[in-house]
């Protein structure tokens, strides 16, 4: 019996520890949580127009002129992936979601005839695609809480460069959508060829463009995309934190009803054994008292 406590003395210390690191770990989730949602609500503005201003110029350019390679429409043989992932685990099922939503989109591309290479952002991706499809075209891993345009764009190159060489006849993002912070959705984002969306009703009706709207069409193209893969980056982000910190606290939730459970066991088990001390105690006080009356 005595055996039986320091073990779950033990077990209880076990517990406690990891219950503190989780709390730590829901802290400090829950600090980037909140920057990386300031991030995403103040740029969604910003992806959202610059969509429909491309959309607008599109629609100005003459059918007379060559359409921009990268709006261009051309027969899929080959299929590229984007697919964003976090560094590290202990994130819930964010990373496992995303990346079965990444293998979905990879069984369909292939069942149309298209071949299919990923370029995959983040450690987690990287590490299943090197267990289960050798399809890496590139990886990039490292990409900071604040990520600008200068972390961005060798991911868009790579993007662009193989796509504008016939590499791929078309481009996904698979990344995660954040909704709010209980919930967060992988999604499929069409990248290139570029599909300009339809302009909002409050879009002002005219803009003078210079020298012409193919020229400007041709300048902000490479803008729009870094901008849509940008933006991913940040929903990425903003959804990993937020299921981090979730998957955090309810670790250090279990954590506390496990101590609770073992608490209660360890008592009734110290119960047991003072009560058994006690009885030993007392019978042997009356084999005592037998022996003198003898």
């Amino acid at each position: 019996m005595a055996n039986l406590t320091r073990e779950i003395r033990r077990r209880i210390r076990s517990v406690k520890n990891i219950a503190q690191v989780t709390k730590a770990m829901e802290a400090v989730s829950a600090a980037k949580m909140r920057k990386a949602q300031q991030q995403v609500l103040a740029t969604r503005p910003y992806a959202r127009h610059a969509r429909e201003v491309l959309s607008y110029i599109a629609r100005l350019t003459s059918a007379e002129h060559e359409l921009n390679p990268l709006i261009h429409q051309r027969p899929v043989k080959r299929a590229g992936i984007l697919l964003v992932t976090g560094d590290r685990g202990l994130a819930g099922g964010f990373n496992a979601n995303v990346i079965r939503r990444c293998a979905q989109l990879m069984r369909e591309k292939r069942k149309e005839g298209a071949e299919v290479t990923v370029v995959v952002v983040g450690r987690k991706g990287r590490e299943w695609l090197l267990r289960y499809d050798p399809a890496v075209r590139a990886e990039f891993s490292g990409i900071p809480d604040n990520p600008t345009t200068y972390h961005i764009g060798p991911i868009v190159r790579v993007l662009i460069d193989d796509f504008l060489a016939g590499y791929t006849d078309e481009v996904f993002m698979v990344y995660t959508d954040f909704i709010n912070t209980i919930r967060q959705e992988p999604i499929v984002f069409p990248l290139l060829p570029v599909k300009p969306a339809e302009p909002s009703v409050n879009m002002a009706p005219e803009y003078i463009f210079e020298p012409s709207p193919e020229a400007v069409l041709s300048r902000v193209l490479y803008g729009f995309t870094e901008v849509q893969v940008l933006q991913a980056v940040y929903e990425s982000l903003a959804s990993e934190h937020s299921a981090r910190m979730v998957a955090m606290r309810n670790a250090t939730d279990a954590a506390d009803e496990l101590i609770d459970d073992l608490t209660l066991t360890y008592n009734k088990a110290r119960q047991s054994t003072i009560t058994s001390e006690l009885m030993d105690i007392v019978g042997g006080a009356a084999a005592l008292e037998q022996a003198s009356a003898a």
